[in-house]
């Protein structure tokens, strides 16, 4: 590790600053985009809901297929050397955007969105892992993640009040994306330093007792049956938040009558009570490890229950009561403790490419819930049966998750993945 890393103890707070402003400007792209379907629709011509449904599925086809590859980019070249790269690659996809006249131009920037922002999840996640002492690891991962809630807050509620509120044309949203996008690369610039290289003999036998720990506590094979299941609760987990970050906005127009401009609060709801419930669970699983299994079970379930009392509000009151507990409890509480899990599982010279692994199986979920949800409204009128799907998968990913995960747990190490 660089000396100059070394000699700075408040190098990870400066880590943790850049990563979670790295996940609000990809969250202002992600969530910028949903409340305004109906103007895109109208200023790009016919467009269909299937094929503004494919615009968040390309996006996500991309990101999912860069986790891989980009994990071994990391492992081999650095986190810097692959984040200032693609940031720029994103503020340029986020411009073809702003300028698109056809369906197919959005698609073609959305792809070249979906290839750099694909890089970011196994930089940050191994840059966090790498540099965060361990008692506050899980901890950290919720502050970086509450960047995404923040970001979903902004491009929600910026893009309905803009476009929505004052008529200015959905265009400039992007342009104001790309700006933003712009600004956090500056950031990484500054903040993250360059720790591929430079090691001297101390540090490079201390890394080697680490990953030799590591590698003792990791064995079992990573498709294993209790690694699939891991693999399908995240899966799980995030179809259930990607249909409500895309489509959200949509059905509460279409199904639940909600106003244009008032929309975007309703569904930031999810992310403003996200952020407070991450801190919390976290804050208690790095003191409590041996609760952490017991707490993702609890979260699943709850998770399950709230998006299916989203379709079943009978009024206003009832609806915005399941979206702030689906906020508490649902994916972001869920996500930092899924990723210590992981991280803490493997050597930390394949870190990255573990959690690019473990991502790639969730994130697969987010290219089939946009084009399914949407394909459901188009076909049957409605989108309440897609709500139902995104509800059984969390309800099965949790009984699967106490049988194959929990049970095991009396044979097996808390640690071990």
């Amino acid at each position: 590790m660089d000396k100059t890393i070394k000699s700075d103890p408040n190098y990870y707070k400066k880590i943790i600053v850049a990563l979670c402003l790295g996940w609000v400007a990809i969250w202002i792209y992600r969530t910028i985009l949903t409340p305004i379907y109906p103007q895109i629709q109208e200023s790009l011509g016919d467009v269909t809901g299937t094929q503004m449904g494919l615009v968040a599925s390309v996006y996500f086809f991309a990101y999912t297929g860069m986790q891989i590859p980009s994990g071994i980019l990391v492992d081999k070249f650095g986190q810097k050397r692959v984040l200032v790269p693609a940031f720029i690659a994103f503020a340029i996809a986020a411009v073809i955007i702003g300028t698109s006249s056809t369906i197919m131009q959005v698609y073609l920037g959305s792809l070249i969105a979906g290839i750099s922002t694909g890089s970011y999840y196994g930089a940050a996640f191994s840059l966090s892992a790498k540099h965060t002492p361990k008692d506050k690891k899980s901890f950290a991962n919720a502050i970086i993640n509450s960047g995404s809630a923040l970001g979903m807050i902004i491009g929600l509620i910026g893009s309905s009040v803009l476009v929505g509120g004052l008529q200015i044309q959905w265009n400039y949203t992007l342009f104001i994306t790309a700006i933003i996008i712009v600004a956090v690369t500056f950031v990484f610039m500054l903040f993250i330093k360059q720790d591929k290289v430079s090691v001297n003999k101390e540090d490079e036998v201390e890394e080697k007792k680490e990953a030799a720990q590591s590698a003792n506590t990791s064995s079992e094979s990573l498709f294993a049956p209790k690694q699939l299941v891991i693999y399908f609760v995240y899966f799980a987990t995030c179809y259930g938040y990607y249909m409500i970050v895309t489509w959200l906005p949509s059905f509460l127009v279409s199904e639940k009558g909600f106003d244009q401009g008032s929309v975007g609060y309703v569904a930031a709801l999810v992310a403003v009570t996200a952020v407070p419930g991450a801190l919390l669970f976290t804050k208690y699983i790095d003191k409590n490890a041996h609760m952490r299994l017991r707490l993702i079970l609890l979260l699943l379930i709850a998770a399950s229950v709230t998006i299916g009392l989203t379709v079943f509000a009978p009024n206003p009151p009832v609806l915005y009561v399941a979206l702030i507990l689906y906020g508490l409890l649902g994916k972001l509480a869920i996500d930092p403790v899924l990723i210590t899990y992981v991280s803490d599982s493997v050597s930390g010279d394949k870190v990255a490419r573990a959690l690019t692994l473990f991502n790639f199986f969730g994130m697969s979920s987010s290219v089939i819930a946009p084009a399914l949800t949407g394909y459901i409204g188009d076909v049957a009128g409605s989108q309440v049966l897609a709500f139902y799907i995104a509800t059984i998968l969390l309800a099965l990913a949790a009984v699967l998750f106490f049988l194959v995960v929990m049970l095991r747990q009396k044979k097996t190490p808390a640690n071990e993945l």
